[in-house]
């Protein structure tokens, strides 16, 4: 019994010690805090758009629990940081913060930054001041870069408009919708789709110098922004009837389907359609013409042409799309009620399976196509009169698939799908050359 009395009693003691220690804080001004990161980089953002939530840690290495008599931004309420600490919101100061020996709290970081007056992303800072019961003042700095930007929401083009501005355009709602017997020429500027935002064509739509992209300007994760990631928009939509679209030296990248077309006409030069979730193009009984284009890495079909009179030349179909296995062809056409016309010179079509072309076989009624001076990455077939100076690429091949490229990074999802000098299909003059002011890089 008395053992067991002795036991108790010193569990007791060893209890109440420990919890003493535990609770014991130090004014030492050599005992400080330690944080996970001395600088919490914000991506950049829009103007008045408020950011994600960045997060850091603040550690008590220290011999002894440390007690942080406030926490405020250096600037006060005038960066447009929000910040909040151990579950306080700076308002505009955090006080009496407790941090144990041993322990630690984590700091939650937030911005909407005011309209900087330029055109040019522009620099917002603020120092985050932890003030300890030493006195000692200890400090991280928070950054980003803000951008102005003028804003859309469920625009209705009903007669002849344009739209140039040097100034990012975000685009919200359901987006853009062009009434029939309406023009919208969109020039020298760029879109920046919010969610479930796009274009709805029902007259016409004219392109010239434009990138066309979602507004997400952060990161999903510290390797990858969520500009490399598809399905960020819903993307362009010509319905049938139309007067059709023409767009030139423009860029579509990261849509659901990027440009999805009916019964009109579809005139793209120098165009770059790329990282999409659903189909690149694909157009049905509809008038095509291609000219120096790149479609490359949908989850669907880089280039669908089902009944269509096309013409596609100089152009790159690259079907490397990273985020899933079960991915589309880089070529597919058909016939549909109507027949279908098809004349395709100096391409490149490649991707990494062993087949990346689907097509009908030809007729002399409904079907009829023809390639010449092309690389195709599919098995090869025995009709002179269809294709003319082929080159067909095989798995096997030396230089074959993304060894043609200038650049080629499937770790961090970055590509430049113009030829190297190397690539067979170089000096041939096949394939996409680039949009003149590299906006696709």
């Amino acid at each position: 019994m008395i053992r067991r009395l002795f036991f108790f009693i010193s569990t007791i003691i060893l209890l109440l010690t420990a919890c003493s220690d535990n609770d014991s804080f130090s004014a030492d001004a050599s005992h400080r805090l330690t944080f996970s990161k001395d600088t919490v980089r914000l991506d950049t953002l829009f103007s008045t758009v408020p950011s994600s939530t960045y997060t850091f840690w603040v550690y008590n290495n220290s011999g002894d629990g440390i007690r942080i008599r406030s926490v405020r931004l250096d600037r006060g309420s005038q960066s447009g940081f929000r910040v909040n600490v151990d579950g306080s919101f700076l308002n505009p100061v955090a006080n009496d913060i407790e941090v144990r020996k041993g322990d630690s709290i984590r700091v939650f970081v937030e911005i909407t930054s005011l309209e900087t007056k330029t055109e040019d992303p522009k620099l917002v800072e603020d120092n985050l001041l932890f003030t300890l019961e030493s006195g000692a003042v200890q400090r991280v700095n928070l950054r980003t870069y803000s951008w102005d930007a003028d804003k859309i929401t469920n625009l209705v083009v009903s007669g002849n408009q344009t739209i140039e501005s040097k100034k990012p355009i975000i685009v919200y709602g359901r987006g853009i919708l062009i009434e029939k017997g309406a023009t919208l020429t969109l020039k020298n500027t760029s879109l920046y789709f919010h969610a479930d935002a796009g274009i709805e064509v029902q007259g016409k739509l004219e392109a010239e110098n434009v990138q066309m992209r979602g507004d997400r300007l952060d990161h999903m994760f510290d390797y990858l922004p969520y500009d490399r990631v598809s399905g960020q928009w819903k993307g362009i939509t010509v319905r049938p009837k139309s007067q059709g679209i023409v767009m030139k030296k423009t860029v579509v990248r990261n849509a659901a389907t990027a440009l999805s077309c009916d019964s009109t006409t579809v005139t793209l030069e120098q165009v770059a359609i790329y990282n999409n979730q659903g189909f690149g193009l694909t157009a049905h009984d509809s008038e095509v013409s291609l000219d120096n284009c790149l479609l490359s890495n949908s989850l669907n079909d880089c280039l669908v042409l089902r009944g269509c009179q096309a013409k596609v030349n100089q152009t790159t179909l690259a079907q490397f799309y990273p985020f899933s296995a079960n991915r589309g062809a880089a070529l597919r056409f058909a016939k549909t009620e109507k027949p279908l016309y098809l004349i395709c010179t100096n391409l490149v079509v490649t991707g990494y399976d062993s087949d990346v072309v689907f097509g009908e076989g030809r007729d002399e009624e409904t079907v009829e196509f023809s390639f010449e001076n092309c690389l195709l990455r599919t098995p090869s077939l025995d009709d002179a009169d269809a294709f003319k100076d082929i080159i067909w690429e095989k798995p096997t091949d030396a230089i074959q698939g993304q060894k043609h490229f200038v650049t080629f990074d499937d770790v961090n999802f970055i590509y430049d799908f113009r030829l190297k000098e190397e690539s067979p299909a170089y000096e041939k003059k096949m394939g996409w050359t680039g949009i003149d002011d590299n906006t696709t890089k």
